[in-house]
């Protein structure tokens, strides 16, 4: 959310971000991508990250394993933030989150707040211009352990998280703002859960009022497999909308941040196209936004529907 300060031409930006997921697999690992996330999508608006406050929730500390989950995470937590340059404001710890036998997963909340300086600079996510060339900032690696691809395609809770090159995401956070600082950058929105590909999608139709299509090329990156390259969740990348590629990419360049000219945003109201090699995928984007918006709809209408199927089924016993 961006906030803005009255009286003032400034405004706040915050964002709250946790992937328990990555935690429970890798709490260290979970620890340091929690910071480094929120502080992606707070430079995404075009703020520069101020600081942070979290929420620990976490199972038993007197289990030897909750217990090692909570001081890896807060040692992971520590890194990002003194890498990033980011102080922790303050937070709170809360224990004993479990059911009979199972706690939840370890989940360090962050919160984090960013300060934009000019309300000129506010920088949103979906895509809102044709014409605009697509650069990516970041490079695809294909890292699909602990992913949502493997919990809802495969219903499977495994594998190392993505890697998270700290000083990296530091280095993208500068070009990120330089960038939108010249005036370059007409939307930003990070990959993560859900891949590139869920990315793409959400920059085509977030916005339900004002969607956009477009024509992405992923060729560069045709010897991963294509689910890796789709759905994975490698950390440190960013999608943008530009009106100047060439800038985009030179800012990119000198501040040691991988980064690529993938496509153009197309007409609005029509359809994300991607290829690969010889391949090609499109799906319109009111269908993408169907299913993007209308989920909880769907979802709570396919319960209804079976809880009464099961109603007609027990009568009928």
């Amino acid at each position: 959310a961006v906030v803005r300060v009255p009286g003032t031409s400034r405004a706040l930006a915050l964002k709250t971000d946790c992937n328990g997921r990555y935690v429970y697999l890798d709490p260290r690992a979970g620890g340091r991508i929690a910071v480094a996330e929120a502080a992606r999508n707070v430079a995404c608006t075009g703020a520069r990250p101020l600081g942070i406050t979290n929420c620990l929730n976490f199972g038993n500390p007197r289990k030897p394993e909750v217990f090692f989950q909570f001081r890896e995470a807060v040692a992971g937590m520590a890194e990002a933030c003194t890498e990033l340059g980011i102080p922790v404001t303050g937070g709170n710890v809360s224990f004993y989150n479990e059911s009979p036998g199972r706690s939840v997963y370890p989940t360090p909340t962050i919160g984090m707040v960013g300060l934009i300086e000019d309300l000129d600079s506010v920088t949103r996510a979906p895509f809102d211009r044709s014409g605009l060339d697509v650069v990516l900032l970041g490079d695809n690696r294909g890292e699909l352990g602990a992913s949502e691809y493997l919990a809802w395609i495969h219903g499977k809770v495994v594998g190392r998280p993505p890697d998270c090159d700290l000083e990296g995401e530091r280095r993208l956070i500068e070009a990120l703002l330089e960038a939108i600082g010249a005036g370059l950058v007409a939307s930003a929105h990070d990959c993560s859960e859900g891949g590139l590909l869920v990315a793409l999608a959400e920059c085509c139709m977030m916005d339900p009022d004002n969607a956009f299509g477009a024509e992405v090329d992923l060729t560069s990156w045709q010897s991963l497999p294509l689910r890796a390259l789709f759905f994975g969740e490698s950390q440190g990348r960013v999608i943008t909308s530009v009106y100047d590629s060439e800038r985009v990419l030179a800012i990119a360049e000198r501040h040691g941040v991988p980064a690529a000219k993938i496509g153009r945003v197309a007409a609005a109201g029509g359809a994300l196209t991607v290829r690969v090699g010889d391949g090609t995928w499109t799906v319109a984007v009111s269908e993408l936004a169907r299913a993007y918006h209308g989920a909880v709809a769907t979802y709570m209408s396919r319960v209804a529907t079976a809880a009464e199927e099961s109603d007609t089924e027990a009568a009928r016993v």
